[in-house]
């Protein structure tokens, strides 16, 4: 079975050391199993609520994380929770009783800052300036450290990149290791060993948790082709990592199995569709034993997978991948055609909905006023797992959240700034939309169980 600064103003270092004072409290509760209880959050009240980062100011609208009532799909009458200037990308502790919140867009606005929220009070009760920006944190089973991959973080002596360590119990960092580029980070389910994957590297950075701020931290094992993510067996002595290949600028999108008893190269599947040389994989989703990987193909240093059996002025698409992992191969025999762009977003909805979401994909926006038929293309695309059909939703920009929600058969998704409520029995917008959500939405998550 595969399982898936200092800010340098006196008053504000005070606000931060009584920020801090109080998380330790907090952290506690988490060592005994606290879990943010339905019906007691914070201000709102709400049983069952989703978080969106909401990444700029505008009239009566605040940067910040905003509340909805994921039962009802309603706004919740409380102001936004303060997270920094841009926030974004968001990550649940595994008993959801904290959220991490990154704010940082690499513009002149980017405050870099890392926030910790208390699911059950609704507030912000910790935070950090990281030396650079991020796209890949990950946190300990237990909920007691969080691991934040910077590719751009200064590093004296080498080249930029660095995985920070930070206790959230105490809000602080508590080591770091030097790993030049390092983008993104996927841990194991025991917490024993995160794999650091770096930009235009054909290695893994094999880290040792235990051993940040020790040493011998790392081990590093080569042979794969531009990877970006890895999963793991139950037992944890093998990863799968996807190797992203020629759209990350190297040769062959595939999965290589890592032994990581004695960090050895085992099975490989190259992730082509049978039949043909397009092979692409930059994000994946493992239900069971099997692999939905997409990705864009690229030949030549460009994308190269042609729309075939879609009717779009869109001249190159996106891949859609299946791997049963038992076995190492792969299970669709025909292309499953997607959008194209760069994809960074999966996840798996009720009635057997894919939902596949990129970014810089082939826009296409009708004219105003858009004639009858008019196509209306983004970054979205829907899979469904029983049929085998791609929708392609009438709706523009990247895909950045998503999120099924459990108890219901919709799925919230925020495209172009904007969140969409999806049915999942027919992939299309339900009919009631949350219309009083202003602002430049980023990301989603469920808080609630």
């Amino acid at each position: 079975m595969i399982i898936r600064h200092e800010v340098g103003v006196p008053s504000l270092k005070r606000i931060l050391i009584l920020l801090f004072s109080v998380l330790p409290a907090c952290l506690i509760l988490l060592s005994c199993g606290y879990s943010a209880p339905s019906g007691t959050g914070g201000g709102s009240g709400l049983k069952y609520r989703a978080f969106f980062t909401n990444g700029v100011s505008a009239g009566t609208g605040f940067a910040g994380v905003y509340i909805v009532d994921a039962a009802k799909d309603l706004r919740a009458p409380v102001g936004p929770i303060s997270v920094g200037n841009t926030p974004g990308m968001m990550v649940l502790t595994p008993n959801r009783a904290l959220t991490l919140v990154f704010s940082g867009n690499g513009t002149q606005f980017s405050d870099n800052q890392f926030t910790v929220i208390n699911n059950a009070t609704e507030t912000a009760i910790g935070h950090q300036t990281l030396p650079g920006l991020t796209d890949s944190f990950v946190v300990s089973p237990d909920g007691s450290a969080a691991f934040i991959a910077m590719p751009t973080a200064p590093v004296i002596g080498q080249s930029p990149g660095v995985v920070k360590a930070i206790s959230l119990s105490t809000g602080s960092f508590t080591g770091e290791v030097d790993i030049p580029s390092a983008h993104y980070l996927s841990i194991d389910n025991g917490g024993n060993r995160i794999l650091a994957f770096s930009d235009n590297s054909d290695s893994v950075a094999v880290i040792t948790p235990s051993n940040i701020g020790i040493g011998n931290a790392v081990t590093t094992v080569g042979g794969f082709d531009r990877p970006v993510a890895a999963f793991f067996s139950s037992d944890d002595n093998t990863a799968y990592v996807v190797n992203c290949g020629a759209e990350c600028g190297g040769t062959t999108a595939s999965v290589q199995q890592l032994n990581l008893t004695n960090n050895t190269l085992a099975s490989y599947v190259a992730v082509c569709t049978p039949g043909t040389t397009q092979c692409a994989g930059s994000v994946a989703l493992v239900n069971g034993s099997t692999m939905y990987l997409a990705g864009t193909p690229y030949s030549g240093g460009v994308p190269s997978q042609a729309c075939t059996g879609q009717t779009t002025a869109a001249t190159t698409c996106g891949l859609l991948t299946i791997v049963d992992l038992s076995s190492m191969t792969v299970t669709n025999t025909a292309p499953i055609i997607i959008t194209d762009g760069y994809h960074n977003r999966i996840a798996l909805g009720a009635n057997g909905q894919l939902f596949v979401g990129a970014r810089t994909c082939t826009e296409i926006t009708p004219p105003v006023p858009p004639p009858s038929g008019a196509e209306t293309r983004g970054c979205l695309s829907i899979y469904n797992t029983q049929t085998g059909v791609v929708i392609i939703p009438p709706a523009n920009g990247d895909a950045t959240g998503i999120q099924p929600i459990a108890t219901r058969a919709v799925v919230y998704v925020v495209q172009g700034g904007t969140l969409g409520i999806y049915d999942t029995k027919t992939d299309a917008l339900q009919s009631r939309q949350i219309t009083n959500l202003i602002g430049q939405f980023i990301d989603v998550k469920t808080i609630d169980f």
